[in-house]
């Protein structure tokens, strides 16, 4: 299925909520995206997602409609040769081989704008098809933490996936 990446734009937000507002993708990330996903929270992210410069959030647009969205987030310190990549896709485009080419793109994209050597994911280890994405593009499991992950009233385990920069040219 064809999808582009691009910058996040105010007229996206009704497609974002309608897509956003889905307990089965809320379940799997942060608690920083809410569930119910309402119109203010899809404002507030397209907000964050334009704030950088360089961007490290882009829409994943499918049929001119955002169907998710993908993030490279640099850190900082001791820590600041690392971003971490965080995603999601709508669920009625699950399957189609969008996150593994998504993810792709997002590596090429975060190794060329950001001095960084290691991008990593993160994943609890009931969500299969975030850490079959993730193998699928070429990402090494690192680490496992148990019962670290605490969402709806349950601890879960987390699985850390990492890609170095020295793999582009396998991709």
């Amino acid at each position: 299925m064809q999808f582009t990446l691009r910058p996040f734009e105010f007229t996206d937000v009704d497609s974002l909520v309608k897509y956003a507002n889905n307990l089965k993708i809320a379940k799997n990330l942060t608690n920083k995206f809410p569930y119910p996903y309402l119109k203010l929270d899809g404002e507030k992210f397209i907000e964050l997602a334009l704030s950088h410069q360089p961007l490290q959030i882009k829409a994943i647009v499918v049929k001119n409609e955002v169907a998710g969205s993908i993030g490279v987030h640099p850190l900082a310190d001791i820590y600041a040769k690392n971003a971490e990549l965080g995603y999601w896709i709508a669920e009625p485009f699950w399957g189609n081989g969008i996150a593994p080419l998504a993810v792709r793109e997002m590596l090429k994209y975060g190794f060329e704008t950001f001095d960084i050597e290691r991008i990593f994911a993160r994943t609890s280890h009931v969500n299969l098809q975030s850490q079959q994405v993730l193998k699928k593009v070429g990402f090494v499991f690192e680490a496992e933490l148990k019962a670290t992950i605490f969402k709806c009233g349950e601890y879960f385990d987390e699985l850390i996936f990492g890609y170095r920069k020295n793999q582009l040219d396998k991709l």
